[in-house]
């Protein structure tokens, strides 16, 4: 319905004769979705170091967080490099080793996951054309905003009833995090070699190093569960909110209360997860979904390295006292008020954005969850028609700036390690690995975008010169 009443603005004014014949001096672009067939993060070699670096940094940084005070762990004067990584080995195996009940833990969680996405209540929704299966739409249904409550309230009642005490994750929290390193690479073996198997493969680059790394199945799945679907939202920041709440009980067990500092980032997981969850049928057309395959990238980061490396900001809070990082009650004040300025800037942003793209698709589902900001959706926005048969938006806050979403999650990393103060680097983790993440997607995102919508995206950026700041950059 949308569609027909945007105000459009052409790429480029219709002309005579002139058009035609330089449409045809163009060759065909050999993706019309803007994708291409360029090998990322360096290649097989590339993603080999990335598959072997991820879960050494994850264990590196565990130590350091848990047995160096937050220091970086180095040698000792006169301690050689092969007895510090015997000791790194063996601190591993004494505090992270993955027990029958860090193994229960997990894989209770995670069965209980997958079956609330199959049964609780939620919408249907349906995807973007497949263009390698003749335009075929997958069915998702999409019920995380309810599984997110009813995993709260499971585990309130688990807590006060003491059958599974909520400090679990933070004192079991070593063996949990290579449970979950080892269950990240089990199903990714899994998924990979299935794909294999059943005849699912796509786009496959002929390194088996490279394709495992980035999948070989677009879209697996078991009945309904869209297991790419399920490792968006679910396990990553379920577990991440769930890590910070089981700071706050076990302080609150040891203190007695719970300090302004451990509320301001239980509430900081809350909303972003919360976000997450409530819009998880927006999810349905984004690039991850549409494109990339289920591989070890999205399987073990999802599975282990966003809930066990973005939380070292709630893990630093809890193994020191709150008089180590305490704040200035006026100034947690004012950066909480900037906090929820900015989600509120990130969840109208990305509103906007997928408003506009289900409308334009007409499927936009409305939902009264918690909350609903204003801004959060554009009526008749001004567009930029495209070749590409779809349109670009220029209104809301892409009129401003060509990533507004982006803005807010770069303040929201760089609050998660400054809540914690600057005496160990482990929870500006998530702020710098982020900011190396969003410049690689903002690069991938802009060169995907001309080439899939030409002069159309060359007028946007005419229009829009700014990514992420007004007259900055």
């Amino acid at each position: 319905m949308a569609v027909k009443q945007r105000t459009t603005v052409t790429a480029t004014p219709p002309t005579k004769g002139a058009g035609a014949v330089e449409n045809k001096s163009k060759p065909a672009p050999k993706y019309r979705d803007g994708a291409s067939d360029e090998f990322e993060f360096g290649g097989s070699i590339g993603v080999l170091c990335l598959m072997t670096g991820f879960p050494i940094i994850m264990w590196y940084m565990w130590i350091g967080a848990t047995y160096y005070d937050g220091k970086l762990p180095l040698p000792e004067d006169g301690q050689s490099w092969s007895d510090f990584g015997r000791h790194l080995c063996q601190l591993v195996y004494e505090g992270a080793y993955p027990t029958t009940k860090a193994w229960v833990i997990y894989w209770v969680f995670f069965i209980t996951e997958s079956l609330m996405y199959c049964y609780m209540p939620g919408v249907s929704n349906w995807g973007r054309p497949l263009l390698h299966e003749n335009g075929k739409r997958l069915p998702y249904y999409c019920s995380a905003y309810c599984s997110f409550y009813a995993t709260l309230a499971i585990v309130g009642v688990l807590h006060v009833t003491r059958v599974f005490p909520l400090y679990t994750l933070i004192d079991e929290f070593g063996s949990i995090m290579t449970v979950s390193i080892l269950s990240g690479f089990l199903n990714s073996f899994i998924v990979y070699f299935q794909a294999i198997v059943r005849g699912r493969t796509h786009r496959m680059s002929g390194s088996p190093i490279y394709d495992f790394f980035m999948g070989a199945e677009l879209n697996p799945r078991i009945g309904i569960l869209d297991f790419k679907m399920f490792y968006e939202v679910r396990i990553p920041w379920f577990i991440l909110f769930l890590i910070t709440l089981s700071v706050a009980a076990r302080q609150y067990e040891v203190y007695g209360y719970v300090s302004a500092e451990v509320v301001f980032l239980a509430g900081a997981h809350y909303l972003y997860t919360n976000a997450c969850a409530k819009a998880e049928q927006m999810i349905i057309t984004s690039w991850d979904m549409y494109y990339e395959k289920l591989g070890f990238m999205l399987t073990f980061w999802n599975m282990a390295g966003v809930p066990f490396s973005y939380c070292h900001c709630a893990l630093y809070l809890a193994n020191h006292d709150p008089s180590e990082y305490r704040w200035n009650r006026a100034a947690l004040a004012v950066f909480a008020v900037l906090y929820i300025f900015f989600y509120w800037m990130w969840d109208s942003a990305n509103g906007q954005k997928n408003a506009f793209r289900h409308q334009e698709k007409g499927q936009l589902v409305k939902r009264n969850t918690f909350p609903q900001v204003p801004w959060q959706a554009i009526e008749n926005p001004k567009t930029i028609e495209t070749d590409a048969g779809d349109h670009i938006m220029v209104d809301g806050w892409f009129a401003i700036v060509r990533k507004p979403n982006y803005v807010p999650d770069m303040f929201f990393s760089f609050s998660w390690g400054l809540i914690t103060g600057f005496k160990s680097p482990f929870p500006w983790f998530y702020s710098i690995f982020f900011m190396a993440m969003i410049i690689h997607r903002t690069n991938r995102d802009i060169n995907r975008c001309r080439r899939k919508y030409g002069e159309a995206w060359k007028r946007y950026e005419k229009e829009v010169p700014y990514l992420f700041i007004p007259y900055v950059i």
